[in-house]
């Protein structure tokens, strides 16, 4: 309990930034949460740590680095921030109060999101193969993640004003979405052996299950923003009708109509 508050509380301090600018609770902060939450698990566990933990960790402070680095790039230097005005709240429609509320609970879903690392060390399981399946799925997810990002970039650099259906896009909708849910499925996986009481089972599942409905409620909004700039467009009608919203195979086309899905 005392690592949980620990990691929780640099969460907090990770995800601060968001009182800047409301978005960054769940953008800048987010990868920046991970990543030290990754660091934290070193420093916190080093007697402890065998090569796979060492490299779960690592992999979270490469994940958290990675995407803090691409919403920064991306905020500073695109006209991303212009493009998503109105969609997003401004930093002076939100009141103190439910700046305080996003603020908690999205450094909580950083830590139960990451606990199943947490619980491995916790528990001292080591290194076995649910640690090195995770990681590698996990790894996957990375991959797929971080190419998506290049292939919209250079996409958009290519023609701005068309949607991206190129590369990963041309199977499924929302690849870097994609990525990122299996990303978490590693983490979620490595420690399908650890979770040895209910308490642990509730934060590894609520985590994971929370995720997966961020990122379906930013697919929705991605939907929503895309049928508005290239709605009259029939071959984004065809892409759209033709091509998973987010995961390669499934015939789901659409996410638009499930307002449930608020992220």
């Amino acid at each position: 309990m005392k690592v949980f508050l620990i990691l929780l509380l640099l969460a907090l301090i990770a995800s601060s930034c968001g009182f800047r600018k409301y978005v960054w609770f769940i953008s800048l902060g987010y990868g920046t949460a991970v990543a030290l939450i990754g660091a934290g698990l070193l420093v916190l566990f080093s007697g402890s740590l065998t090569t796979g933990t060492i490299l779960q960790s690592v992999l979270l402070i490469a994940y958290g680095c990675r995407l803090s680095g691409y919403l920064a790039y991306r905020d500073l230097k695109t006209a991303y921030h212009r493009r998503m005005k109105g969609e997003v709240k401004e930093n002076n429609s939100v009141s103190f109060a439910a700046k305080i509320g996003i603020w908690i609970s999205a450094a909580l879903l950083y830590v139960l999101e990451t606990s199943p690392i947490l619980f491995r060390l916790a528990n001292q399981k080591g290194t076995d193969a649910f640690c090195l399946t995770g990681f590698l799925i996990s790894a996957v997810g990375l991959l797929l993640e971080s190419t998506a990002d290049l292939q919209k970039n250079h996409a958009k650099k290519k023609n701005p004003g068309r949607f991206v259906d190129t590369g990963l896009f041309h199977m499924v909708r929302c690849p870097n979405y994609f990525g990122e849910m299996v990303f978490w499925t590693g983490v979620f996986v490595s420690g399908l052996n650890v979770y040895h009481t209910a308490a642990e089972w509730i934060c590894a599942i609520l985590g994971y299950a929370g995720i997966i409905y961020v990122m379906f409620g930013g697919a929705r909004r991605l939907e929503i923003r895309q049928d508005k700039n290239y709605g009259n467009d029939p071959e984004y009608q065809k892409y759209k009708s033709t091509t998973p919203i987010m995961i390669p195979f499934l015939p789901l086309y659409s996410v638009k109509r499930h307002k449930w899905l608020v992220a």
